[in-house]
């Protein structure tokens, strides 16, 4: 079985405060997008379950790939065979796009669809909350509204269909551990859920990812890709979870990839 795990953005992303269990309350909004890895899991022939990982590099041990994880997740509750795991990464980790947490929700997709296709889709989500804060999100394809650690989720009326969207990540990395570390926690102004209801022309000024405060200064080339995707004529910009991608709604055609050298970037629709 081959799959497409889709990245994601995040139209706004509000730190709240922090919990008792340690992780920050979050408000945010999930958005699928087109850009994909490419995932196989086939029944194994050896006795072991295995990972194949090409494409981008993705740095640490093979044994830490979430992957993996969530097949063991998911191998404690119900009886699994060993299979083997191909794994293709074309969307660049260290970018706030959710690449690893994509890659594990839809493995567990696909050892559902495999082996157990009666598992309830509520208990899937429960699992996938396990293995990380926002897996839970990728086991739908709609846009969500997340809160708690960002595994609460609840459908969210918002389209861009019609806007064209531009990616840019550059040769930097930003571990969620380093963003949460510099952020300050605080209630939001206004709901992001009242946002949404704004066209993505009103976002600007008033749609904020609490992390650019603390990221910018650290990293002013994060900073200054979206101030010339702004210059550039896009309607809304701003980085996406905890970084270090910044993206790009425009109405009409985006900038020329040249303007942004050294950089990985994807023209989506």
């Amino acid at each position: 079985m081959v799959t497409f795990p889709h990245a994601k953005i995040n139209l706004g992303l509000s730190v709240l405060g922090k919990r008792p269990d340690g992780y920050h309350q979050i408000e945010t909004v999930f958005y699928p997008i087109t850009l994909t890895d490419i995932l196989e899991i086939i029944p194994s022939d050896v006795p072991e379950t295995t990972l194949e990982l090409n494409g981008l590099n993705v740095e640490g041990p093979l044994g830490n790939n979430l992957c993996l994880r969530a097949y063991q997740v998911m191998a404690e509750q119900f009886r699994l065979p060993p299979v083997r795991i191909y794994l293709y990464k074309k969307i660049p980790p260290g970018a706030g796009l959710g690449g690893g947490s994509t890659d594990a929700a839809y493995t567990i997709r696909m050892l559902r669809a495999l082996f157990h296709p009666d598992i309830p889709q509520e208990q899937l989500s429960r699992i996938a909350a396990s293995v990380g804060s926002d897996c839970a999100f990728f086991l739908d394809d709609r846009p969500m509204l997340g809160t708690g650690r960002g595994e609460c989720l609840e459908p969210v009326s918002v389209d861009l269909t019609g806007f064209r969207l531009m990616l840019v990540k550059p040769d930097i990395s930003v571990s969620t551990a380093e963003a949460y570390a510099g952020v300050v926690p605080g209630p939001s102004a206004t709901s992001l859920r009242e946002l949404m209801s704004l066209a993505p022309d009103q976002w600007q000024s008033r749609l904020k990812n609490d992390f650019e405060e603390t990221i910018f200064p650290k990293y002013p080339q994060i900073r200054r890709i979206k101030e010339i995707l702004l210059s550039e004529g896009a309607v809304y910009a701003s980085m996406t979870g905890s970084g270090s991608a910044v993206y790009g709604l425009f109405e009409s055609s985006t900038p020329d990839p040249s303007l942004f050298p050294g950089c990985f970037v994807w023209r989506g629709e």
